[in-house]
């Protein structure tokens, strides 16, 4: 995969996934070596390779910053639909997982544009009591940058892709 020539693809494609899983798996690795996953619910692609997610909840992506900050993000489309009509056609049209790989950056105060985006993506759920719990009080992001992505290889059903 490009990640420059495909960039617009995989902001389509986190842009599905989020609509189907509401939220990407960040994998990172503690002082320890240890691997460890954290789903993330508010990851944005900017049109750059790069994005950010809102830092409210995270407590070990921070702390894994601190001492190696690579990381690999893992996008799923899980629309049943999307599922049953490529296993009926026997292929994927479009990826069915990406994984992007690079880095933490820095940890600041969001923008107002960046709240903005929040808002629109969380719009459907703003009467709802949890929603003021969950992004209400939401203004502190991490930058993040990417150098290399790969869509998930599914043989005969990814072929072509």
């Amino acid at each position: 995969m490009d990640l420059i020539n495909d960039w617009p693809k995989v902001r389509k494609h986190f842009n599905q996934s989020f609509k189907t899983s509401l939220h990407v798996s960040i994998g990172s690795v503690d002082e320890d070596n240890n691997p460890t996953v954290t789903p993330i619910g508010s990851l944005f692609l900017n049109d750059n390779q790069a994005g950010f997610y809102f830092e409210m909840f995270p407590t070990k992506l921070p702390k894994h910053a601190k001492f190696n900050n690579n990381i690999c993000v893992l996008g799923v489309n899980s629309s049943r639909w999307f599922w049953i009509k490529s296993l009926f056609k026997g292929r994927f049209d479009n990826y069915p997982a990406v994984k992007l790989y690079g880095q933490l950056g820095d940890r600041r105060k969001a923008t107002d544009k960046e709240i903005s985006r929040l808002k629109r993506r969380m719009r459907s759920t703003k009467g709802l009591k949890g929603h003021k719990y969950l992004w209400g009080h939401m203004d502190v992001i991490r930058e993040v940058s990417f150098q290399k992505g790969e869509s998930i290889n599914l043989k005969e059903m990814t072929k072509g892709i």
